[in-house]
């Protein structure tokens, strides 16, 4: 089909969605960020949803697809899907009496496996990634009859999340750049769709991490590039290649896309918890990182990083925050090496709480066999004000004779 029917077609079902979902899912707000307008020299607001139902875009796309599919008879579908997708099929299929068949790769996290459960589809664990569980809800899918619900390369799939682009116009008609996380592209090519027939001078800009880059390298080469080696926190926007459909959307629509890195993903996702007082996942957290990098300029304009989904891995989000804080400086650790006697590690306590720190944690290793007998190697993890605080804490500590130093 010609690129300008498959817009036009999209659009029509686009307008369709907003119908079907207005009275579905939320119309999640756009918020405005004083902290991140700050930093960036822009205007920045933020589409919320990781507060849609289910904690993510995708139930929008999902809900879309399958009421069609129930309006035409078909009773089953199977899905696959590490986490979002999957909880927007099995709330859609509750909602519309549907039976749902989810795979998910075997390491999925528990948590999003017992959220899908909860709404009541059927988890199939199967291979070690996407990839995997999607050939296998094919045969599924072929050997019960069932219909799959593709969570990308689908034209209903992405009027569902267009109507995200509907929602922020109608709520800042004067919109100068969208940014939206990407994965298989689902989600951008709704969007800007949308968006584009409504503002047609608004800039649209996917975000992709830099270790699953395969749709970022194929819409810079205008062709499908499968990439073998994925590996990112963002697992939510993590895929091989993107859809042929997704693709060809986007090299109309899309405007730009760009890679931002796992650290720049976790100062984002940290930001957004202590400023903004969101929970995003680290592929929610994709737009907001590429802001805060410079990986887009957006000094000076009204930009709306749309942040897809909060449905994050609590271990995950406690690593991502105590990784955040000693890149920050807001958590040092200090060490040195001590005469294992009484009282030695209580002149190290002293001088840290004269300084009003607080000790995190204490190691004190007496074994290594490359220290002296006698001698004990501490290690303490800090919270500071500033990194010069350990500076501070060093210096006075070598001044009573312990050498001890930053680490």
């Amino acid at each position: 089909m010609e690129t300008s029917k498959l817009l036009d077609e999209l659009n029509i079902k686009i307008r369709d969605a907003r119908e079907v979902l207005k009275n579905i899912v939320h119309h999640t707000p756009l918020q405005h960020s004083r902290t991140l307008s700050d930093l960036t020299k822009g205007e920045i607001y933020l589409k919320l949803e990781n507060l849609q139902k289910t904690g993510a875009f995708k139930v929008r796309g999902a809900y879309y697809k399958m009421q069609k599919l129930a309006r035409s008879g078909v009773k089953s579908v199977v899905a696959a899907s590490s986490g979002n997708h999957a909880q927007g099929v099995a709330f859609s299929a509750a909602s519309l009496n549907m039976k749902a068949t989810i795979v998910m790769p075997r390491h999925t996290p528990f948590y999003k496996v017992n959220a899908t459960k909860s709404y009541g589809a059927e988890v199939v664990l199967h291979g070690d990634t996407y990839d995997d569980a999607y050939q296998k809800a094919l045969e599924i899918a072929q050997q019960t009859n069932a219909e799959f619900v593709h969570p990308f390369n689908d034209l209903d799939i992405m009027a569902g999340q267009g109507t995200i682009g509907v929602e922020i116009f109608e709520d800042l008609s004067d919109v100068e750049v969208v940014l939206v996380p990407v994965g298989g592209g689902g989600l951008i090519s709704g969007i800007a769709t949308a968006l584009k027939k409504l503002k047609p001078d608004v800039k649209v800009i996917g975000v992709q991490p830099k270790g699953a880059p395969a749709t970022y390298l194929s819409f810079q080469e205008k062709r499908i590039v499968e990439t073998h080696e994925v590996s990112s926190i963002a697992d939510g926007v993590i895929v091989k290649k993107p859809g042929d459909l997704t693709l060809k959307i986007m090299e109309e629509v899309v405007d730009d896309m760009v890679l931002v890195d796992d650290r720049e993903i976790a100062r984002a996702m940290f930001l957004l918890l202590e400023r903004v007082k969101t929970v995003a996942e680290p592929a929610g957290a994709l737009g907001v990182a590429a802001v805060i990098s410079g990986a887009v300029d957006v000094s000076g304009k009204k930009t709306v990083p749309v942040v897809s989904g909060g449905n994050v891995d609590p271990t995950l989000l406690i690593r991502v925050l105590g990784q955040v804080l000693y890149v920050e400086g807001r958590q040092v650790r200090i060490q040195g090496i001590l005469p294992d006697r009484p009282g030695q590690l209580k002149k190290v306590i002293d001088a840290v709480a004269e300084l009003g720190l607080n000790i995190v944690e204490i190691q004190h290793e007496r074994l290594n066999p490359l220290l002296t007998p006698g001698m004990a190697l501490v290690t303490l993890g800090l919270e500071v004000p500033s990194k010069e605080y350990a500076d501070i804490l060093v210096l006075k500590l070598k001044q009573m004779g312990l050498d001890f130093r930053v680490v």
